[in-house]
């Protein structure tokens, strides 16, 4: 049987077929795709050296560098899973990252909460690692299953610490395919990783790059004045750049020191769009993006194949099927809300370790993503917010996020949950618990109708309560908490 392509192979193509393009930028590290595939393999095989064999797991401990790159496609050839941590974690985040994971090679950068845990053995990045990646020889391991996992990220803290997702060969090179259409890349690429490499948002164009035989640039970490020098040194076409980000590269880049002009991106303002170029591409053309996670590679859909769409999340990948499911399994018709659920080429081979988390995770054959989404009549796909916990009120299913969104779109609110409450006649009544702006007023009665003006009137919250901030959980409320201090209960199943 002939085998199908694994990033390794991508890489050993490039080698032969780009002889003279750069793939990797760091410093004055400058690598090209001859270079870059010699050093993997001796990568590869010093791993191996080390035990690392098919379905072991390699850590990296560190902020971007090309090593991240050259460890997963060093794992890619032997088959192993590689992980990029977390940096930004507590010594005991990390410590629980090491336990789980089990690692048979760490590979790290020296910093006061990583240095608290390391041990014997470590391979240390720098000179450490270029010692260590000398050593390993030039044969070549001739792995070649692309269904095994090779990339592990950690998300979906369901039960208050994260799993970690493995993402295949086959699932990440399918990705690529997608989003490089979508961004229109071509030959020149170039990719600044200036976002954290640990987060699919910025390995995802990584990888596309890598797929397109562009030039991946790294950075340990974002400084607007770093990103400007690196555009105008690198020709830079493509950054993770948002929001703020880009407000401190304009701020940084006010007196036009560096041309900007090779970055091809979402317009943002007069003076970003002065410095760059506005791109026009699909991911580009109204607003980057679409819906996705962690688990289905990085963007499940996109805004770009769906111009003037009804749905805010645009439509789905060309290499995938999603489904809008009720909690029974079945799909829900056009309009209503349930859980988006997937299956296709990119879409990750579970959570290390998750065995009873998998299995709900993939009932019916399709992955549940805990999230909510309503399929609109022209098709598209609006993402509504996390599915946490229902609220039953009289025969109807009401989410939490759904009402949440509408709540937080009053502009007199700032933040906004959503809970059950007991209720004699309808078993339960929805609460709301809303933080008002700085100077802002709104009554319950306004919020209620501005509610039931865009949803079901048996969404509107039938009590409201004010509150100065709302408790939370990482970035989601702490819906425990809320029930404790407003009385919430008699949730389905309970």
């Amino acid at each position: 049987m002939i085998h199908q392509l694994t990033l390794s192979d991508v890489l050993a193509e490039h080698a032969r077929s780009r002889p003279q393009v750069t793939a990797v930028v760091d410093g004055e590290v400058r690598l090209t795709y001859p270079e870059l595939d010699a050093r993997v393999t001796r990568l590869a095989n010093a791993l191996a050296a080390r035990g690392v064999a098919a379905g072991e797991r390699v850590l990296w401990l560190g902020q971007n560098s090309h090593a991240v790159l050259e460890l997963l496609l060093a794992s890619s050839r032997l088959g192993a899973v590689f992980c990029p941590a977390n940096w930004r974690q507590s010594a005991d985040e990390l410590a629980f990252v090491l336990a789980d994971l089990t690692p048979k090679v760490v590979v790290w950068e020296p910093s006061e909460t990583i240095a608290a845990l390391s041990a014997d053995g470590w391979i240390p990045a720098g000179a450490g690692y270029e010692e260590f990646l000398a050593g390993g020889s030039t044969a070549d391991p001739g792995f070649t299953d692309d269904t095994a996992p090779v990339l592990a990220l950690y998300t979906a803290a369901f039960d208050g610490r994260p799993s970690a997702a493995l993402l295949s060969s086959a699932a990440l090179v399918a990705h690529s395919t997608s989003l490089l259409v979508v961004r229109q890349m071509e030959p020149g690429f170039t990719f600044l990783n200036n976002g954290p490499l640990f987060h699919v948002g910025t390995m995802m164009f990584c990888l596309a790059t890598l797929q397109i035989g562009g030039t991946n640039v790294f950075t340990p970490a974002f400084d607007a004045e770093e990103v400007c020098r690196l555009v105008d040194a690198e020709k830079v076409t493509q950054a993770f750049l948002f929001g703020q980000m880009i407000d401190a590269v304009v701020a940084a880049n006010a007196g036009g020191k560096y041309d900007l002009s090779s970055l091809r991106f979402v317009s943002h303002s007069d003076e970003w769009d002065a410095m760059t170029t506005v791109d026009d591409s699909p991911w580009c053309r109204s607003k980057m993006g679409g819906y996705g996670q962690t688990e289905v590679g990085g963007m499940l859909t996109f805004l770009g194949l769906a111009p003037g769409a009804a749905g805010f999340a645009g439509r789905p990948s060309p290499l995938v099927q999603v489904r809008i499911l009720a909690p029974d399994g079945s799909e829900v018709p056009p309009g209503e809300t349930g859980e988006i659920c997937a299956r296709g080429k990119s879409l990750f081979s579970g959570y290390l370790n998750r065995p009873e988390l998998n299995e709900a995770k993939t009932r019916g054959g399709w992955h549940h993503t805990g999230d909510l989404g309503r399929r609109e009549a022209d098709g598209t796909i609006t993402f509504i917010g996390p599915r946490l916990r229902m609220i039953k009120s009289g025969n109807e299913n009401v989410y939490p996020a759904e009402v949440e969104r509408v709540l937080k779109s009053h502009p007199a609110v700032t933040d906004a949950a959503v809970i059950g409450v007991p209720d004699e006649r309808w078993h339960q009544a929805v609460k709301a618990v809303v933080v008002l702006g700085a100077g802002e007023t709104a009554s319950a009665e306004e919020l209620a109708e501005h509610v039931r003006g865009q949803l079901a009137s048996y969404k509107k919250p039938r009590h409201v309560e004010f509150a100065e901030s709302i408790p939370k959980k990482g970035f989601t409320p702490d819906y425990d908490a809320l029930d404790a201090a407003y009385g919430g209960g008699n949730y389905p199943g309970a």
